[in-house]
């Protein structure tokens, strides 16, 4: 069982998205076990782009992600990370494939609705960065048997 990271960034949720685009989690048959609405701090921020310090897009990233709330989700399920990524879509919404999240509500490039980790080893780091271990659950969903 895989554990990934997923925030709806701040444009997801100044648009009135956020149970439209849990709701493809959930249809998919990933578990939330850990989710909550909150503001990025700066700090925090810095530390989960940490890899794009540097890059010209790095200080506009920052401000958008402390721009408003988001909603961290931490998703569980086989081989969440690669299912996340595949129904989030191509970071730029306008070459995004539709029936995706960016594809299907997206234009932008740099406003794109949703983060997803990109490898396990992201995943650990950015579920640390946003949750404790107390606050991911551990829970079977009862559909679990039709969707391994």
């Amino acid at each position: 069982m895989e554990k990934t990271l997923i925030i709806l960034k701040p444009d997801a949720v100044d648009r009135g998205l956020v149970g439209e685009i849990i709701a493809r989690f959930e249809r998919k048959g990933l578990r939330i076990i850990g989710m909550k609405l909150c503001e990025i701090s700066q700090q925090t921020a810095a530390k989960h782009y940490q890899a794009h310090e540097g890059k010209p897009f790095y200080h506009d990233l920052i401000a958008f992600m402390t721009a408003g709330p988001v909603v961290v989700m931490a998703l569980a399920g086989p081989q969440a990370i690669s299912v996340c990524r595949n129904l989030i879509g191509e970071t730029a919404g306008h070459k995004a494939a539709p029936g995706t999240i960016r594809g299907d509500f997206g234009l932008s490039s740099q406003f794109n609705l949703v983060h997803g980790s990109d490898s396990p080893a992201a995943a650990t780091h950015e579920l640390g960065l946003f949750f404790t271990p107390r606050e991911l659950l551990s829970y079977e969903r009862s559909d679990a048997r039709w969707l391994a």
